[in-house]
């Protein structure tokens, strides 16, 4: 059975950080592309990083600078440390698990960023 756990989501205030962590069962891990989504209401899900295999990074513009993805393959588990967190990243963020021939998503964690 394929599980992405997703924790660490919350209430912070703008300018301090949070850190998603999202363990992983049931899937191949190492070569599985992972990656964090977010979603605030009334709005679609958006790409926030992916992290593939090999190391290779993307992130959105909105979070260049202020987020960092990395991943533990021996844990199975992929993060996400926000630092500098605005108001416009409250949203519910999904951790999720890719590779040719699946695709995954965990149930989401809240952050909320207080002005």
């Amino acid at each position: 059975q394929v599980q992405l756990v997703e924790s660490g989501g919350g209430l912070v205030q703008a300018g301090g950080s949070l850190r998603l962590s999202c363990a992983a069962s049931g899937i191949r891990f190492s070569i599985s592309t992972m990656g964090w989504y977010r979603q605030a209401p009334g709005k679609e899900r958006e790409l926030v990083a992916t992290i593939t295999t090999g190391g290779i990074i993307n992130y959105a513009d909105s979070v260049k600078g202020r987020f960092t993805i990395s991943r533990d393959n021996a844990k199975t588990t992929v993060y996400l440390q926000m630092n500098s967190l605005k108001p416009e990243d409250t949203a519910v963020y999904y951790c999720n698990g890719k590779a040719p021939f699946w695709d995954y998503w965990g149930q989401g964690t809240q952050v909320t960023v207080s002005s």
